[in-house]
């Protein structure tokens, strides 16, 4: 039980989007549409597409509102309240209902999706409900999709992209997209040129171009060239696209919120933590690296390197 509830809310982490954050882990690890080949949490478990009840949303809830009075105890800021789980947010069939809920605490809320399910009208009310809404679009692009994205057999991608179109056009919160540039796999000009054309017919907020800054799921893949993306934020700006760049490192102010052990492995369930981040949140707490030693011989936490970094990351079933 205490367990699952460390998994269901974690931080204020620091994001480069949304300053402070509590995320919002409603998606049990690591259930997903799509396999993503940089997932910073590793590959899939279970891919499936269709929309189940994972947690009582009065009980998400009930450990949201925990949190946040947990950080205000410690005089930690709260920005947002991000629904960014370990698998995509919107197959939770409850999500309507827990924004619903979380409206009353007056912290605007956001949620961050890999767009694969927005085709769905019921997918689309949820979001709608949202104050802040990212979609990921990697590609255009079919074969790239596949090859990036690893997408459940269920989906078909033209219906995704439709879905896309069709939700940017009611939407009245702040639409934002995400698109992660790879080496060799969808950084070329022409590629890229096809994603902004489309990107730009949304009429978004903020476009995002981002390289993976974690641990991918597959060791092979690269983030695109200093070259490649700023070639690709140019493309998005010729556009008319208010772009932006995520490519790097979000910063070390994760929150304590009273219990080190719990902030630390619920953030690293779904937010690998720097080295660094990870210190600077033992100093708040008072504590020594012990803590991170203990955890790691108990096998719920793993160290990891990532371009001459150190990363903690949660151990996961599987």
């Amino acid at each position: 039980m205490v367990e699952e509830k460390m998994m269901i809310a974690y931080g204020p982490v620091p994001s480069r989007r949304l300053g402070q954050s509590i995320g919002i882990n409603n998606i049990p690890p690591k259930i997903c549409t799509y396999s993503c080949i940089y997932c910073q949490l590793g590959r899939t478990l279970n891919m499936q597409i269709k929309r189940q009840a994972f947690y009582k949303p009065e009980k998400v809830v009930g450990v949201v509102k925990r949190k946040i009075q947990r950080a205000k105890e410690n005089q930690e800021s709260i920005d947002y309240l991000t629904f960014v789980p370990d698998g995509e947010p919107t197959l939770d069939e409850n999500l309507w209902k827990e924004i619903e809920l979380l409206k009353e605490i007056n912290i605007k809320i956001a949620v961050i999706s890999n767009a694969s399910l927005v085709w769905r009208v019921d997918v689309q009310k949820d979001l709608s409900m949202a104050d802040w809404v990212s979609l990921k679009i990697d590609t255009v692009d079919r074969d790239i999709w596949h090859t990036i994205n690893r997408p459940h057999r269920g989906l078909k991608f033209k219906k995704v992209l439709d879905g896309i179109i069709d939700f940017s056009q009611s939407f009245t919160g702040n639409l934002t997209t995400e698109t992660m540039l790879l080496q060799d796999v969808n950084d070329k000009t022409e590629k890229v040129e096809r994603v902004a054309e489309f990107i730009a017919g949304l009429k978004p907020l903020k476009s995002y171009v981002s390289i993976p800054t974690r641990p991918p799921a597959e060791k092979w893949v690269k983030a695109a060239s200093e070259f490649g993306v700023n070639s690709a934020y140019q493309i998005f700006r010729k556009q008319g696209l208010n772009t932006e760049y995520l490519i790097g490192y979000e910063g070390n102010a994760f929150a304590y919120t009273g219990n080190v052990e719990e902030d630390l492995l619920s953030i690293v369930s779904v937010h690998p933590m720097r080295k660094e981040g990870v210190k600077n949140l033992l100093t708040k707490a008072g504590k020594d690296w012990n803590i991170v030693k203990k955890l790691i011989k108990e096998n719920k936490l793993i160290e990891t390197e990532y371009k001459e970094n150190k990363y903690y990351i949660r151990k996961l079933p599987g």
